[in-house]
Parts: structure tokens; sequence; C-alpha cells
């Protein structure tokens, strides 16, 4: 099915649209599988006979298993053809909702959402630095953001239709659609992406060695701050804006409709603005903006419009950060390390997720006040702008210098 392997592709910038557009629908795929068990958590529950907070830990066993096996399956995988490593990590995906699906028990349905978990880790990453390969340098951060924007669609069209599909067939059926999804996007990358090669020969040591890399761990730092601050306020939204919502389902789904589409839109302008004025700035002034539009709900949170307005500022900023990161983390790679990096960046901001979640339900659990997330996420955000503003300032303005072309890619 994946046909050679080997054989001329086109040079970097040629028809890089179409094919990122592939991946892009490979990254809604993948967003949506992670997303949808929120919705579909109470069902689940039933179905399994756990409790929700039971429940709860297949959203958990799927980030965790994204965040630490992101980076190794990108090093174990790096000498592989990026039309494979795809493919491979579809299957994975496929096959963890296949049993998801069609496990009864709750120990094996776990199981299956850490190998759905492993599949999204190998993809995302390989995903990301292939779009930077077939956009070259004048469009990287363009082809980046395209590639993010199938995460932000998840968010506006994904999880809402299988959260759908899970009330009205049942969610199995949910899970079943998103399979259907991943299988055809693993047919169109088998059939239209070139025969690229990502990564050099070199010991799974060597592929590590970016973790070494000063530059490399602060893009990291800042990735895991900015990913608190953005999903503290978000993971609760539900307990924070309960004075403008009422509890009511609709309007909650209604705030996520907004913060999804903002996002999309905030996330593809990121990539311009990444490529005309250096992805540092742009990371700078999204995390300073994630500051005020948090202070901001303060004061606003028990209003239900001027919450939908605050949420549409927070979709914008809040995924202007990702792609302008994963351009400056390529800058740091390298040889052959542009898979790797970028996939230990994807999995930083599931583990910012992650701990989210943990911050979260311990401030809930101590003080009671939903509200009080509002400034803590604000100060995470605040500390990731002034972590890459000093970054900038120490090393000059050629903090986020242009990638050798040995660090993105060697063509079969």
């Amino acid at each position: 099915m994946m046909g050679r392997e080997s054989g001329m592709s086109p040079s970097p910038g040629h028809g890089w649209r179409a094919r990122t557009a592939i991946l892009t629908l490979g990254a809604f795929a993948v967003g949506t599988d992670g997303f949808v068990i929120v919705g579909l958590l109470p069902e689940i529950g039933r179905t399994l006979r756990v409790s929700t907070s039971e429940a709860g830990q297949l959203v958990s066993a799927f980030t965790i298993a994204y965040a630490l096996l992101s980076p190794t399956l990108a090093a174990v995988t790096g000498r592989w053809p990026r039309r494979r490593v795809m493919v491979a990590a579809l299957v994975l995906l496929g096959a963890g909702n296949a049993v998801t699906a069609l496990a009864g028990d709750y120990g094996l349905v776990l199981a299956s959402r850490i190998l759905a978990g492993a599949g999204a880790a190998l993809f995302s990453g390989s995903a990301v630095a292939t779009a930077a390969h077939l956009a070259g340098e004048r469009r990287r951060g363009s082809a980046i953001a395209l590639v993010t924007a199938g995460s932000t669609l998840s968010l506006v069209l994904g999880a809402p239709l299988g959260t759908y599909i899970g009330e009205v067939w049942g969610w199995q059926a949910a899970i079943w659609f998103v399979t259907a999804v991943v299988g055809a996007v693993a047919v169109a990358i088998a059939a239209l992406l070139p025969p690229i090669r990502l990564g050099q020969a070199a010991t799974l040591r060597e592929r590590l060695l970016p973790l070494t890399d000063r530059g490399v761990l602060k893009v990291l730092v800042v990735t895991l701050l900015a990913f608190v601050a953005i999903f503290l306020p978000f993971t609760y939204m539900s307990a924070v804006f309960a004075p403008a919502t009422g509890g009511d389902q609709s309007r909650l789904a209604l705030l996520l409709l907004v913060f999804g589409i903002a996002a999309t839109a905030g996330n593809l302008a990121a990539g311009s603005l990444a490529d005309r004025h250096g992805p540092h700035l742009v990371v700078i002034g999204a995390t300073i903006g994630i500051t005020a539009v948090f202070l901001l709900m303060l004061p606003t949170r028990e209003s239900f419009v001027p919450v939908v307005i605050m949420h549409a500022l927070s979709g914008v900023v809040s995924f202007s950060v990702i792609g302008p990161q994963q351009h400056r983390i390529v800058a740091h790679a390298p040889a052959g390390g542009a898979p790797l990096v970028t996939s230990l960046n994807t999995s930083t901001a599931y583990l910012g997720n992650f701990l989210s979640s943990i911050i979260g339900a311990v401030i809930l659990a101590t003080t009671g006040s939903a509200a009080l997330l509002l400034p803590i996420a604000a100060g995470f955000a605040l500390a990731a702008a002034g972590l890459t503003w000093w970054t900038t300032r120490s090393q000059g303005p050629s903090e986020t210098p242009p990638p050798a072309p040995e660090a993105l890619a060697s063509l079969d």
C-alpha cells in the first residue's frame, strides 16, 4: 500500500499546499480523537460501569502516552521515510480506536487509549516536520500553521460532530467515525505523499542530543508554561464561567464553538506573522495577549455576552503560540533532528495540558474558587512571555535563525 520508498520527490515549495492539506486532515483526525472522548465520558462511564472520575482516566491515558512517547517514537523512526512513519502512526491510532469501541472491559479500554495516544504522538511531530520541509524556508511558518490548524478545527467540527454522533447512535459509533477518518487519511498519505526522509543515520543517543541544547530547552519551557496557562481555564470552563452559563450545556457548547473558530483563525494568522516578523515576536505578543484576556475575564465572567467576546479573543491569542513555537524549535534542530524536536515540543504542549488539569484540581479542592484559575493562568502566560523576551534579548536578533537544510530533510 505504501508503494516505493525511494525515488525523487519534488523540491521544497513545489505543490506544498495540496500535500500539507492531507497532513492537516490527519491532524484533524488526531485532535478529534483526543477531544471527542471528553464529550462521551458520561456514556462511556455508564457502559463500562465506572465512575466519572475513572472514565476521565481515559483522557489522561491518551495525554500521558502522547507526552511520554512522542520524542521516543520520533527517535526510533527517524530513519524511516515520512510516508511510512505517518501511515504506521495512523494504523496504531486506528487499532487503538477499534479496541476502544469493541472492548467491554475498563482495563482494556484504558490500554487502548494508550495505544491510540502512541499513534497520535508518532503522527503529529512527523507531520509538522514534513510540512516544514514541503513548504521550503520562505513558507515554513504558514505550512506549520496549516497542520496545527487541523487540531484547532477538531475543536470546532470534530469534537462537536463526534459528540452528536455519540448521542444519537452511541459512543462506539463516534469512535468508529474517527477511525474511518483516520483510515481515509492513511490511504491518502500512502498514495500522494512523496518519499521524503527527514532523518540521517544516527543512533538513538545521538538523536536525543537536542535535549542537551539550551536553546531547545528554553523553547520547551515556554511551551510548557504557555499551555498550562491556556488549559487551566479551558479544562475547567464549566466551573470558571458558571455564573454566565448558569449550568446551561447549550451555552457552554457555544463557548467551545466560539473558542474553536477563533483559535483556528489565530493559528493561521500566527503562521503568516511568524514568516514576516519572526516567531519569537509572535510568541511574546500572544502570551501577553493571553495574560491580558484572562485578567479581563475576571470582572466579566458573570455576564454571558462579554464572556463570549472574551472567549473569541482567548481563542485567537491562545492558538497563536504552538505554530511559532514549532518554528522556533526547528531552528535549533541538528542534522536530521527536526522530527525529534517538533515531537518534543508537541509532547510538551500535551504535558502542559495534563499539568493544568492537576493544578486546577488542586486549586479547586483547596480554595473552592474557580475564579482564582484566571489570574494564576495569567501568571503562567506572563512567565512564558518574559522567558521568550529574555531569550531573544540574550541571544540577539538571530534567536531564531533559518535552520540549515540538512536539519530538515534529506530526500531518498
